[in-house]
């Protein structure tokens, strides 16, 4: 008996926990956050026909542009993480 009391207490745990798939998705405020010209924006975009798979493309501010996408404008509802080069020691 005390087995059945403990595994529906620990269920209810698990079921009343906060963790939630939504907060993974992150907040982003208006526009891309600032970043060095050699910083890449990772952005979600719509995957390959047949494909469930979920793609993120990491291009340049100026990789975007030439690519018809005003990062600023899209990077609120598909931005994913900022990417900058680290200056290499010569």
């Amino acid at each position: 008996m005390p087995y059945k009391q403990l595994i529906v207490a620990l269920s209810m745990m698990v079921t009343t926990s906060p963790i939630s798939a939504t907060q993974s998705e992150q907040i982003h405020g208006p526009g891309a956050p600032k970043a060095p010209a050699t910083a890449r924006f990772c952005l979600r975009v719509d995957p390959v026909t047949g494909s469930r798979m979920e793609t993120i493309r990491c291009e340049t501010r100026e990789g975007w542009t030439q690519l018809g996408i005003d990062v600023d404008e899209e990077w609120t509802k598909w931005g994913i993480r900022v990417i900058a080069s680290k200056p290499q020691d010569k």
